[in-house]
Order: structure tokens, then C-alpha cells, then sequence
């Protein structure tokens, strides 16, 4: 686990490194725009790779716009924060798309994101309640929680967990799989929502740390992205009809949607469920924000209307496999999505300041905690 230490500080070092090389950061609430990128008639989009964003939808917003669109493709949400910080300067984008919000904070201090002119009053005030200013709208959201798979935790083989405690005992050994906070951005989320669980347990003694360390005696695999996490090890979900599947691990991170994704490709089968106590999921929403010195304004308001549109954002459960952040949006019903898709209790409450601000020592105390 060395390495992962080392990713942490490596983090650090290129933030605090950014700042002695010049990098924007805002200053008493306000941000100074770098030079605009040259605007060369094409919206340049960079993101991950998002499903909704099929050559068909792009091709649909610019028939209805007039703008083509380049996607510049990075890995994960940490991957487009970390190619918009090396790039503040000298921006390649016009809008950024798949920031969640345990990265969207830290765009915003480092001044990458500049106002949007896009009509939000359409959407869910659950989703707005986590940010709600000028700098990024919502476009889609889902609940982080652990996932376990049923015909294994079936209280014979293994027991169903009351308390995140209960996965450190030696029945669970070796059958826990999480992707790296440092790495995935459902793993960091995971981490955050630990934070909350631990600060509000009733004991003083112990933190979310000790608990991750505990796991980590207890052979809890580590893997550095949630593919790898629930597709290789995870047992309840698709890997065991994919290439390269190990299993053994009987519960993962992923979102409390997941086993209603399993669902509405399997004909409503699934073995797959939710783990929802209290304060042990994480509502994670993904944001759009125009580019800080992006080059065409206008066509980055225009495409994220586009995305907030019904045509479009209805369809996220089926398209991209996430909740539509419009008003009254529902999970479809088909091959039992809705069925199979557990609703949380009561999800971590941890701010978006917050998270910023404390992010880096928690994912330093993380590392530290599990190598």
C-alpha cells in the first residue's frame, strides 16, 4: 500500500506546487480569468467517458445548435481535475463535465470555473442543496453505498452487517473489496460518508481511520478504480460473466442504484442489494461548469441547457446509469430498476466547504490508515 501513500503526497505536493508556480486561487472571494482559450468554432468538452454522451446525442445538440462538440477524455472525475489544474493557464476546454462534489469544491478555490447563464429552476431541491451557486450545475446524482451480494450474505454463510464494525470481525476477512479514494471518486466518496458514520457513533475513542485501518487487518482488498473493485472481485454484480473475474469479496462500494442496474440488464434478476445504515452513504452529484479562460461561452451554456433538457436529462437512469437531477425524477421501472433500487436512510452530511477544505488530510490520514 506504499504506493498509495505516496499518490496522497504526491497530491499535496502538486497543489502546493501549483501554487508557487503561479496557479490561479481565489482571493477574497474573487478569481482573475487566465488568457481566454482561442475560440476555434468548436465546443471542446472535456470529461470522462460518459455513456449519455453518444456520437447520436452530440449529433442531435448540433444539429439543434450549430456547434460541434470535441470530447478530450479523461479517466475519472480526479483525472479532469487534475488536467484542468495543469492546464489553468493555458485552458483546452470550453466546459468541464463529471466533477462531483467531493472534487467540485477545489475547482472552485483554484478559480478553474467561471459563471454559467444556464435556468436551473427546474431541478431537484435535494440535488441543489449541495451547491446551488454560479459556478456548476447538476446533471445527474446517485447514492454511494455498500453493495452485497445475497447469496452469500444470506446469514448462514455470512451475516448481514448492523454496524460498519462488523466487517472487521473474522467472518468478513478477505471479503471486502474498496476502490481507492485516492484514485475513485465513489471510493472517495465512500471515505467521506466513513467520516460522518465515525464522527456520529457515540465513541469518542475511535475515528473513521481506525476503522479503515481495522479493515485493512482484516484483508480488505484495495484496488485503484471501481471497475476493477466490482467487476474483478466483487461477486454480486456482472464480473462473473466478464474476462479476468477472481471474486471472494461479498461486498463492495458502488451506488444504492446498483443492484436495479443489475436488474434492468439481467430481466430483473439480480442477487446483488444495498447496504444503507445510517450515515453510511454518500449522495453524489455530478456537476457541468464552464472553463475558467474557455474560449466560446455561449456554446458552453448552450450545451449545458442541453443536458438539463427533458429529452435528455429524463433519460439519465437509462442512458448513463444515474438519477435525473429535473424535478420529480424517477428510476424506470423496466426490468424491475426501480424494484431493485434502495433508497438511503440517512446520508452523510458533510459540506461541500468542508470537504474541500479537509480533503487532502483525510486522504493522507487514508493512506496511512490502510497501507
Amino acid at each position: 500500500m506504499k504506493w498509495m501513500l505516496m499518490a496522497a503526497l504526491m497530491f499535496c505536493a502538486t497543489l502546493s506546487g501549483c501554487l508557487a508556480d503561479g496557479l490561479l486561487r481565489m482571493d477574497d472571494e474573487r478569481c482573475v480569468a487566465p488568457m481566454a482559450r482561442t475560440d476555434d468554432g468548436t465546443l471542446k468538452v472535456i470529461t470522462y467517458d460518459i455513456t449519455a454522451f453518444s456520437q447520436a446525442m452530440l449529433d442531435e445538440f448540433a444539429q439543434q445548435s450549430g456547434y460541434e462538440v470535441e470530447l478530450i477524455l479523461a479517466d475519472d472525475a480526479g483525472g479532469i481535475l487534475e488536467r484542468m489544474l495543469q492546464t489553468q493557464t493555458a485552458p483546452q476546454a470550453d466546459v468541464a463535465v463529471g466533477l462531483d462534489n467531493t472534487y467540485l469544491q477545489t475547482a472552485i478555490d483554484f478559480c478553474l470555473l467561471s459563471p454559467h447563464e444556464v435556468n436551473t429552476g427546474g431541478l431537484d431541491a435535494d440535488v441543489l442543496a449541495h451547491y446551488d451557486g454560479p459556478l456548476a450545475v447538476p446533471f445527474d446524482h446517485g447514492h454511494v453505498c455498500l453493495n452485497y451480494d445475497e447469496s452469500v450474505v444470506d446469514g448462514e454463510n455470512l451475516s448481514v452487517p448492523s454496524d460498519l464494525w462488523n466487517l472487521t470481525e473474522p467472518e468478513w476477512e478477505g471479503k471486502t473489496v474498496f476502490p481507492s479514494p485516492l484514485t475513485s471518486s465513489p471510493g472517495r466518496a465512500f471515505m467521506v460518508a466513513t467520516i460522518d458514520y465515525f464522527e456520529n457513533d457515540g465513541d469518542d475513542n475511535t475515528t473513521a481511520f481506525d476503522w479503515w485501518k481495522a479493515m485493512a487487518g482484516n484483508g480488505a482488498i484495495f484496488t485503484t478504480g471501481w471497475t476493477e473493485a466490482y467487476e474483478t472481485y466483487y461477486s454480486g454484480g456482472y464480473g462473473p460473466w466478464t474476462e479476468g473475474h477472481l471474486g471472494g469479496a461479498a461486498m463492495t462500494v458502488s451506488y444504492c442504484h446498483s443492484p436495479g442496474v443489475e436488474a434492468f440488464y439481467s430481466e430483473n434478476w439480480t442477487v446483488s442489494t444495498s447496504l444503507v445504515l445510517p450515515r453510511a452513504t454518500f449522495h453524489q452529484v455530478e456537476y457541468g461548469a464552464l472553463v475558467n479562460g474557455g474560449g466560446n461561452a455561449d456554446a458552453a451554456n448552450a450545451f449545458l441547457t442541453y443536458l438539463l433538457s427533458e429529452e435528455v436529462n429524463r433519460n439519465m437512469p437509462e442512458n448513463n446509469l444515474m438519477k435525473s437531477v429535473l424535478e420529480n425524477a424517477t428510476w424506470p421501472e423496466t426490468s424491475g430498476y426501480r424494484f431493485h433500487t434502495d433508497e438511503p436512510i440517512q446520508n452523510a452530511n458533510v459540506s461541500t466547504t468542508r470537504i474541500g477544505d479537509d480533503m487532502t488530510q483525510w486522504l493522507v490520514a487514508w493512506s496511512a490508515a490502510t497501507q
